[in-house]
């Protein structure tokens, strides 16, 4: 597999285009990481598992990557906005916590749902209030190159002022004309020069609880500083790939492109990705309807929305079986089907240790191995490769039959390619994440002595055992035909 052959959706240029990195072989990758004031949403889970995969391909074939993804714990204010209060301090209010406890219990959380998704995490994990001084010096740079302003000891991004010699918008196909006229008042206004100015740095009141010396006052960084110091610090004034979602395209990832090439004169970034949301039962994902479900409640099963509980395992599996910049819809239905095809796939690689082996094979394994590779090299295809792993999985289950046959040397090529593209591309562990096969006789057991309770009639025996399996995210059901359970 040569390394030429990667095309990249582009959402700069709108198209795919020939993955050419800045320096042959390296690849620099920064992705947003999270703003640490809650637990960690399945949208943004699908959205560091889609870049995982980035990573664990790119390393896979050859590159030496290093992935840089931020914890925000700093400057990012209620609304995204460059007014209001910080999303870490609001909470630490709430909570009569110090913001680096809210940080440190957001973030320990962060870090345990990822690990349970196998995610492999970052080479390095930045955050904004360890990267104060480079956010200062990289103000003072776009200050002197004269794109930036002080006014009343913040600082502002002056948006016309740069779209003079450089297209602000472009990343998200915006006009300026049309931003200027669609920008509504806000509280602050009158400290900027332009509606569509935004903050660099904000002088802190008195009541501000996260704040820093700097040239201009006691203040904190803006948002979208910080990414463009911290992956400048980290990969350097151009690198190759930024990740993250769809909903940071504008003003973050606008604005991101606007500071780093007003810093050092030159486009920051030369591949921006961008991954899709997920739905839940088809509707948008949103804490204040109710319509949102969160990665633990998914594992354990104590949810009103899901039949039982999932493996993460199966829950990345499902993710990997729509692109990356599709929509994802999340519901039960679907995420039981993600269950069989796993085990269905787990039991195929098992299998595959155990054929019969004969002189010549049914099918050109060559060109199978040859379509996992096509697929990834298609932007990321993961859906795609899911596809021809289960063309695999049929080939090895026909050779297992008697009705095709396999080479030695056939075999050696696709278990070793099956396992490398699952486990180290797909990230999936193997074995059999629904675990039916240990504890099938272990609830065979459990459900004898519920079922001898009960007609013993000691129903409290009865309903302490089905209660504590629901605990446990086992669902107990009784019916005519008898008692299930999943």
């Amino acid at each position: 597999m040569e390394l030429k052959d990667l095309k990249i959706y582009n959402s700069l240029s709108g198209e795919k285009v020939k993955f050419i990195p800045v320096q042959e072989g390296f690849v620099g990758l920064y992705v947003c990481g999270p703003t640490v004031y809650s637990n960690v949403h399945l949208g943004n889970c699908r959205s560091f598992i889609s870049f995982d995969l980035v990573y664990r391909y790119l390393t896979y074939i050859g590159y030496k990557v290093r992935y840089v993804r931020n914890i925000t714990d700093v400057g990012h204010l209620v609304d995204d906005a460059d007014d209001g209060e910080d999303k870490i301090s609001k909470k630490a209010r709430l909570e009569q916590l110090e913001p680096m406890e809210i940080v440190q219990q957001y973030t320990l959380d962060f870090h345990k749902v990822m690990d349970q998704f196998n995610s492999i995490p970052p080479n390095i994990e930045p955050t904004a209030t360890g990267h104060i001084i480079e956010q200062i010096e990289m103000i003072l740079t776009i200050l002197d190159n004269g794109f930036a302003y002080e006014s009343n000891g913040s600082v502002y991004f002056d948006v016309e002022k740069y779209n003079e010699t450089h297209p602000y918008g472009e990343l998200s196909g915006r006009k300026i004309e049309d931003l200027i006229s669609n920008t509504r008042d806000l509280d602050g206004q009158d400290e900027k020069r332009a509606p569509l100015d935004f903050a660099l740095w904000k002088n802190a009141s008195d009541e501000h609880l996260m704040k820093w010396p700097s040239p201009w006052g006691l203040g904190f960084p803006g948002w979208h500083l910080e990414c463009s110091a911290m992956s400048t610090k980290y990969l350097g004034e151009e690198f190759d790939i930024h990740g993250g979602g769809m909903d940071l395209k504008f003003p973050h990832h606008e604005c991101e492109i606007a500071q780093g090439t007003a810093s050092n004169g030159k486009a920051p970034v030369r591949y921006w990705m961008h991954g899709n949301m997920l739905t839940l039962n088809g509707k948008k994902m949103s804490k204040s309807t109710g319509n949102s479900i969160l990665p633990e409640e998914l594992f354990s099963g104590v949810n009103d929305f899901m039949e039982k509980p999932f493996d993460p395992m199966v829950v990345r599996f499902f993710m990997m079986q729509a692109h990356y910049r599709s929509t994802l819809d999340f519901t039960s239905d679907a995420l039981l089907a993600a269950e069989k095809g796993y085990d269905k796939l787990a039991e195929a690689i098992k299998t595959s240790t155990n054929l019969k082996i004969s002189k010549e094979s049914s099918l050109n394994i060559q060109d199978l191995v040859a379509s996992f590779y096509a697929a990834m090299n298609d932007d990321f295809n993961a859906p795609i490769l899911v596809a021809n792993l289960f063309e695999a999985v049929k080939f090895i289950n026909s050779v297992k039959d008697g009705s095709q046959t396999v080479s030695k040397e056939d075999l050696e090529l696709l278990q070793t390619e099956m396992n490398a593209f699952v486990q180290d591309v797909l990230g999936l562990r193997q074995g059999n994440p629904s675990g039916d096969d240990k504890l099938s006789p272990v609830m065979d057991l459990v459900l004898d002595l519920r079922q001898e309770a009960r007609e013993n009639k000691d129903w409290t025996t009865s309903d302490k055992i089905r209660d504590g399996l629901a605990t446990a995210g086992i669902v107990v059901k009784d019916s005519k035909e008898g008692t299930s359970w999943n």
